[in-house]
């Protein structure tokens, strides 16, 4: 905690630096300024009994600590065209007790416990004269067995009340995987991808193509709606290669799916302002792909006012989803059959998501920091229709 509140108060005096400029210089307007900071931190945990490592059965108890620090800037060109520009880090530990599982016998696996660090950066152009909005981001992203590099396009167009707005996003994710294989099922030679292990692995390139077109509009002073379809398309290596299939013959060996998938996932979202304290909020999400998923999922959350400073908004979200046609639970598998899973994340559940979320908006400043604006505070809880249920807390910091 200490830790915190020190970055916050070193981003305080950033920020102080940044609003300090001349109102009477036309050229100083112009410079770069700092506009927001947000502070994120996060923990999620959770246990099951349906673990890919080990054909579907097993521990499924997991827990990742999450920590994001975004910096947005900003400036007004000549032409009065303002640049935002966005800075992104964020790193995750986690522990896996059925990543474990991929060796067993030995005291620490390669997966056992792992960071992850993916860091982004995102610059975008809005011109109030043409109404458009145009941007591009990188992405980059390391785990113990694989590394990603990311690029995004995005353009959007408003209306000239601008009450309605379509959008458009284009990004290409290419991917490399360490192929992990389970102990017992390396061949001679075959490395374990720990470290100190020298042994060689192979790696498997995956690449995944999205697109998201979405138009809003605000119908009235109270009710706005959102309309998205999302199709991507993912090539390359998309089956995990340290995930157990056990047969029904006794014998077991890796997890094997198609390489290739096409997923369509159209929505809609409606927000509701009624009156000064509350804001209604709902979502519905439809999803399809070409591995015989279909998925519905619903979600609402009601912002309540209860005080100009303080408001709560309490949330719920269920899904249900059929499963991939490759799906089957352990043991059930064919030794004849072309693809297999017996990975629980694309079986078919039902699930639900509850919680709360809290938030404080000081008129100055939280712990008399002027520009440390909001902090807020969720929490929620998950249940799985198959018996996972998991757990996360989130706190965030806007400086502003």
């Amino acid at each position: 905690m200490k830790k915190i509140i020190i970055s916050v108060g070193l981003l305080a005096g950033l920020l102080r630096g940044g609003y300090a400029q001349s109102e009477k210089d036309t050229y100083e307007k112009r410079k770069l300024k700092i506009d927001e900071v947000n502070l994120v931190s996060s923990y999620y945990g959770q246990d099951g009994n349906n673990s890919a490592v080990t054909g579907g059965i097993g521990t499924e108890k997991l827990g990742d600590f999450a920590n994001s620090i975004d910096l947005k800037l900003s400036f007004i060109d000549r032409k009065s065209r303002q640049h935002s520009i966005v800075a992104d880090f964020n790193i995750d530990h986690y522990t896996s007790a059925s990543s474990d599982n991929i060796d067993p016998l030995t005291v620490s696996s390669a997966s056992r416990s792992d960071t992850h660090v993916y860091p982004s950066l995102s610059w975008s152009v809005k011109d109030d004269a043409t109404h458009t909005t145009k941007g591009i981001s990188y992405s980059y992203s390391t785990e113990y067995d694989y590394q990603s590099h990311g690029i995004n396009l995005s353009f959007s167009k408003s209306s000239k009340d601008n009450n309605r707005e379509f959008s458009l996003k284009a990004g290409a994710f290419f991917d490399t995987w360490t192929a992990i294989l389970p102990s017992e099922l390396r061949p001679s030679g075959y490395g374990s991808a720990a470290e100190g292990d020298r042994d060689p692995v192979a790696y498997k390139p995956r690449n995944s193509y999205n697109l998201a077109l979405s138009l809003s509009q605000v119908v009235n002073k109270r009710l706005q709606v959102l309309f998205t379809v999302e199709p991507s398309f993912q090539q390359g290596l998309l089956s995990t290669p340290y995930h157990r299939v056990y047969f029904t013959n006794g014998s077991h060996t890796v997890e094997k799916l198609p390489g290739s998938r096409f997923k369509l996932p159209v929505g809609a979202r409606i927000s509701y302002f009624a009156g000064d304290r509350l804001i209604l909020r709902g979502f519905y999400r439809f999803y399809n792909d070409d591995w015989g998923m279909r998925a519905h999922t619903v979600n609402v959350e009601a912002s309540y006012k209860v005080t100009p400073f303080f408001s709560i908004s309490p949330f719920y979200r269920f899904s249900n989803q059929t499963a991939v046609r490759y799906f089957k639970p352990y043991a059930q598998h064919q030794a004849t059959e072309t693809y297999y899973t017996s990975d629980y994340d694309i079986s078919g559940f039902t699930s639900h998501f509850v919680g709360m979320g809290l938030r404080f908006a000081p008129p100055g400043g939280m712990f008399g920091i002027k520009h440390w604006n909001t902090i807020e505070v969720r929490y929620g809880h998950y249940m799985r229709s198959t018996g996972m249920v998991g757990n996360s807390i989130t706190l965030a910091m806007k400086l502003k």
